[in-house]
């Protein structure tokens, strides 16, 4: 089997790469930097620039399907071009691979999309599952929707689609746990917020799994790549320290400093989605990191 995957050389991309070697499915990737294009066995890079419409048509050669991750960070203060270049990054390269696939001879049979859990709205009460078609009033929600409409239009030219709603990842080098880290190395820790707002966690091991799984399972639709026990903010921060043997004494950091420190981009950090873990479960996936306590022992 043959992949080709966009931002490969990302924090997930990199990880599912690895994995992928590992099973011996080969893996093309797309990258906008020449300089990362690389030629070895059972790993080939090729040029592509979503904003002027480019991609090798060579890439698509002898690929059963394509894995979407491609995307600007959201951890970068929210100006309105930073927006725009959010949204762009995601819908205009699938539009590119859209056209790609439409207009050159190809055999791919998937398409799998990254996507995200904050499109749930925020709840401190309401459990999200698969079936929710409420999305959430803010910037976040806008992205994915119209990031998983443009990756299910995938459907029209035969494709199957399915669609992987990240949690928050958990990982050494990237993702939301060095942030974390930081002030907690200081013992200067502390909640966001009330500290009572659930955050819907999965090890980046999981995150490799899920995809590799929905892949070689011929899964279809959307599923939340979350771990099966979520935590309150508080009790993640307070974990977190634990596992680094450091103190929590300084009190919780009130949601008008968040709003201060971090602009509209606040919202993600103090947003509530207690999502199910349960579909992808019930489809036979059984995940490695199932307990936060775990994981951070595992990552820290």
């Amino acid at each position: 089997m043959r992949v080709l995957i966009t931002g490969a050389t990302g924090l997930v991309g990199s990880h599912l790469t690895k994995l992928f070697r590992k099973k011996e499915i080969e893996v093309n990737y797309l990258t906008t930097s020449k300089e990362k294009i690389k030629k070895i066995n059972g790993y080939h890079g090729y040029f592509w620039d979503p904003e002027a419409g480019e991609l090798d048509p060579s890439s698509l050669e002898n690929v059963d399907a394509v894995i979407h991750l491609a995307g600007a960070s959201i951890a970068n203060r929210w100006t309105d071009s930073y927006k725009k270049e959010i949204i762009d990054s995601r819908v205009k390269s699938a539009k590119l691979l859209y056209e790609s696939l439409h207009n050159n001879p190809n055999q791919v049979k998937r398409f799998i999309s990254a996507s995200g859990i904050g499109v749930y709205p925020d709840s401190l009460l309401k459990l999200h599952t698969e079936e929710s078609d409420a999305i959430d009033d803010s910037f976040v929600g806008e992205v994915v929707e119209r990031w998983e409409t443009a990756a299910m239009e995938f459907i029209d030219l035969g494709i199957n689609v399915s669609i992987i709603r990240l949690g928050m990842i958990l990982a050494k080098e990237g993702g939301a746990l060095p942030k974390l880290k930081e002030p907690t190395a200081f013992n200067a820790g502390a909640p966001l917020g009330s500290g009572k707002q659930w955050q819907s966690w999965i090890h980046i091991d999981d995150i490799a799994g899920i995809f590799s799984f929905v892949l070689e399972n011929e899964l279809d639709g959307i599923y939340n790549a979350v771990a099966p026990n979520p935590v309150t903010n508080k009790e993640l921060v307070e974990c977190i320290a634990k596992n680094m043997d450091r103190s929590l004494w300084l009190p919780r950091i009130p949601a008008f400093a968040l709003k201060l420190a971090l602009g509209e981009m606040s919202k993600v950090v103090m947003s509530s989605q207690l999502v199910s873990a349960e579909k992808i479960q019930n489809a036979g996936y059984d995940f490695k990191f199932k307990n936060l306590s775990k994981a951070l022992e595992n990552l820290i």
